[in-house]
């Protein structure tokens, strides 16, 4: 893993809300993972670990899409089911599913997802702008579109602000005292 870059290129928001990439900066380092058939980006600095899927320990009255928590070296640690809560259909687990262990605002959370690709960095040049759109996932979520190429292919990956997402209140995984210390 690189050093922190000296320089935030994180997407800023605009007046209308809408989110571009900032130009300048330094590569920074993403880990790709698949959803369904598309495939997403979050910033490796939140990532503590990735570990197999195991059957979580399920939790009355949370959203349908919180599987309920393990006990990770003595830390109790909320799982997320990224497809369920993109609404995607057919859930299945395999041994390809794995958890991938975030820390978010001075909290440990997990989200299950159905596989790990890469670690890959992207220069400011390789993000653009994410279009508006109405989809799976909100748009405010997402910070921008990664292009990767290899040879004469070319792949996108949807780079999401996994803090701001796992942050939110309707994900009900972080209480307004906590976010704020």
């Amino acid at each position: 893993m690189s050093a922190i870059p000296s320089t935030d290129n994180r997407a800023t928001a605009t007046p209308a809300g809408t989110t571009t990439a900032a130009p300048t900066g330094s590569p920074r380092e993403y880990l790709s993972f698949k959803l369904g058939s598309e495939e997403y980006g979050i910033d490796i600095l939140r990532v503590q670990e990735i570990r197999g899927y195991e059957p979580p320990t399920r939790i009355a009255n949370t959203q349908h899409f919180i599987k309920g928590v393990v006990n990770l070296r003595g830390v109790i640690v909320p799982i997320v089911d990224m497809r369920l809560r993109f609404g995607l259909p057919d859930v299945q687990y395999n041994s390809f599913t794995v958890v991938i262990i975030l820390n978010i605002g001075h909290r440990t959370v997990g989200m299950v997802v159905d596989s790990v690709s890469d670690v890959l960095e992207l220069a400011p040049g390789q993000i653009k702008p994410a279009p508006e759109f109405n989809g799976a996932i909100d748009a405010a979520y997402i910070t921008g579109l990664g292009t990767i190429k290899h040879g004469d292919d070319e792949r996108m990956l949807i780079l999401m602000d996994i803090e701001q997402m796992m942050m939110a209140p309707d994900m009900g995984l972080i209480d307004a005292d906590t976010a704020m210390h």
